[in-house]
This record gives structure tokens, sequence and C-alpha cells, in this order.
């Protein structure tokens, strides 16, 4: 029987994180043997994989168990005590994050010292890797771990992100900024690996649409502060005052969207925009194809969240769709200006407009775009060839 790897999930499945599930996905397709851990939310099964879900009602059961657990790992214990009082976390929701990492590793302790995996691999950077950390310094399990733009950036990182780094056998992040901040920070570069996520299957490219009297545009981006939406409506506003047609659609939800369709109404383009809320993946295809290009204004957020490359701009540049983003974060690792896409300052609204002018009018301009953009896709973004290099990480982490 083939090694077990625990998989550490804070949520899984989870509907806006169609990236892990393909990596999930793939891993199995390459005959990794996972058992699934979902600290938080989602559970029940995937694709046939039962998903053990941490009941909530447990926690109630660290009252006793991790006294249990100080007479059996005293060293570890006073370790995570001393913690809490020399250590500040960046903020109340990564605090919580760690509690309920720790709560797990303390619920499910016995568990896993009956049932060992080869290995755990720890998702994200909070919650499942504060579990699998523990699990090291409980018994010297090995444990791997995820870390992305949220764990890095959003506060100043996780709580104990560079605790956690240390013991891992490897750090797989999804793009090569997150790698370079961790190295700038101290982290060995031989540990560090930037590994895309990708597609399982490419779809067709569909055909340019020609002509483009009315452009047809696209946002789908979760309503919260690192998208600066409220930059792409005053750029929607900016095509209306140009006197350029145009109809948009915002896929997507989140707390900012009240405020979002009310900047729509002050700047006059709600006619021309609609607000689609959440949509599920089989529909974000529809939306794909129907748009002629797709718009990202990520920011950096006031508490330093940023995006890392989402997932949809590469679904995107796959379709044919041309994509228009800001520098910020790592969509320019896909998107190279005049190359695979345009790359513009999301604050200056006057040239999206003339670099949108110029792609209705200029087919063969859009045509340059959309074959760069899936030739780049399809040398990066697959997902059976990047899951493959996860895979050979996992073989040499659970070698003794």
């Amino acid at each position: 029987m083939r090694p077990v790897i625990a998989y550490l999930f804070t949520t899984f499945p989870n509907p806006t994180e169609l990236f892990m599930q393909r990596e999930i996905t793939s891993l199995r397709a390459r005959g990794v043997n996972l058992r699934i851990y979902s600290l938080w939310g989602g559970g029940g099964e995937f694709e046939g994989i039962p998903v053990t879900r941490f009941p909530k009602w447990k926690i109630i059961s660290v009252l006793w168990l991790a006294p249990m657990n100080a007479c059996r790992w005293p060293a570890t214990f006073w370790k995570v005590f001393a913690g809490l009082f020399t250590r500040r976390p960046p903020s109340r929701v990564n605090l919580l994050e760690n509690l309920l990492g720790a709560a797990f590793a303390t619920v499910y302790a016995e568990h896993f010292r009956r049932d060992r995996p080869a290995l755990f691999h720890a998702a994200w950077g909070g919650a499942p890797a504060t579990a699998a950390w523990l699990y090291w310094r409980f018994g010297g399990q090995p444990y791997s771990m995820g870390c992305h733009a949220y764990d890095v950036y959003q506060d100043n990182g996780d709580w104990w992100l560079d605790k956690k780094i240390a013991a891992a056998r490897f750090v797989h992040t999804s793009t090569a900024m997150v790698r370079k901040t961790l190295i700038v920070r101290g982290q060995p570069p031989e540990k560090i690996h930037a590994i895309l996520s990708g597609l399982a299957e490419f779809p067709a490219c569909k055909p340019l649409r020609m002509p483009r009297p009315v452009l047809r545009l696209l946002c789908v981006a979760r309503l919260v502060p690192k998208k600066g939406v409220r930059h792409q409506l005053r750029i929607y506003a900016a095509l209306k005052a140009a006197g350029v047609p145009f109809e948009a659609r915002i896929a997507g939800d989140g707390p900012l969207r009240g405020e979002a369709e009310r900047l729509a109404r002050e700047l006059g383009v709600q006619n021309d925009v609609t607000f689609l809320g959440h949509r599920p993946p089989a529909e974000i295809a529809g939306q794909l194809a129907w748009a002629d290009v797709m718009l990202h204004t990520g920011v950096i957020a006031a508490d330093g969240d940023r995006d890392g490359l989402p997932n949809v701009i590469p679904e995107a540049m796959a379709a044919g769709v041309v994509v228009f983003t800001s520098p910020v974060a790592a969509t320019t690792e896909a998107i190279t200006d005049g190359a695979t896409g345009r790359v513009l300052p999301p604050e200056e609204p006057s040239r999206w407009v003339d670099a949108l002018v110029a792609l209705r009018d200029d087919d063969g301009l859009a045509a340059r775009l959309r074959q760069g953009a899936r030739s780049w896709v399809e040398e990066n973004f697959d997902a059976h060839k990047n899951t493959a290099r996860i895979a050979a990480l996992f073989e040499e982490a659970i070698r003794p």
C-alpha cells in the first residue's frame, strides 16, 4: 500500500478555492494516497474520498485533553505557552486560526498516534500548518506545507509562520512572488518551491469576436479591498464619459458589494454594470465565453493583503479572453504587457480607456495577445505537469 499523506485544509471542498480541488484531483490521478481533513468548513466527500471535518463541538474536549497532552509532551506545551506571551498575534482572525489548528491537533493527537500517516501536508500556513507543526513537536512526524499570499502578506503574515517553515520538509508556494518574499525574510531557498496550480483540461480557445462595437467586459472577483473594484468602476465611468459603448459584468460577492453598487450609481454606470453575485465554475465558463476582456484591478489592501495569481486569470487566457491587469502582486507572472495581455495602473482610468479602444479597433492586436496568452497557459499552467512536481516533493519528503 502506498504511504498515506494526511492533507489538512481549513475548509475543503471550498467553492471559492477551485485550484485546491484541481490539485487533489491531479494528485489522486498520480496515485498519491490521500486522507483529507477539513478543520473548519466543508466535509463529506470529494470525488469518492472521504473528507473528515473537525466537529466544532469537540473543541470543548480541549479543556481536559490539553492538560493530558501537556503531561505527555511538556517541552512542546511550554514552548507554545511561552510563545503566547512573547509573540503578539497580527490580528484577531489569525489568532483564532492558530488556536483552531492547536485545538485540532489536541483532539486528534490520539487518532494520529494510532494511525500515523507518512506525512502531513498543510494546505495553508495558518490553522492547517499549526496542526502539522504540533504533530511534529509531539512525535517528530514529518510535514510539509503550502504558503500563499494570504499567509505571508495580510497583517504582515501568519503569527508563527517562521517556526512552521523552519521545521517543514518543504514549502509549496503558488507564485514566484511569495517565494521571493520568504527568501528575503530569511527562509532557505532550497526549501521553498514555487509551483503554479493549473488546468486539468484546456478549453477550446473561442474565435475572436469581430467586430466588437460594444465591448464585453468581465470581472471575476470576491468583492474585498484587495480586488480594487472601486478603480474598476471608475474605469467604466471613464469609458462612458469617452463615449465608448460597453457592457460590464462583475461575478463575485463579498463585504464590499453594497458599497460597489452605491458607487456605480454615483458614477452613473449602474445601467452599464451588472453585479452577478457568486457564480459556480460552470457559469463562470459561460461568462468567459461571452466576454472580450477580463479586467483585474488588484491593489495592496490597507492590511497588506494582496492577490497571488488568481486562477481565473489563466482560465480566461486559456479561453481566449484578453486580460487587462494592474501591476500589483503576481498577476504579471502571467501577464506581460503587450505580449500576453495588458498591464496598466488602476489609478489611471484614461490609460485603460485608450488600451480598450485600441483592442476594440485592432483585430491583429487582439489576435496576438490571445495567442500569446494561450501559449503561456499551455506551457506553464498544466495541472498534471505541475502536480507531478508536488508529488515528487512528497516522495522525497517521506523518504527515510
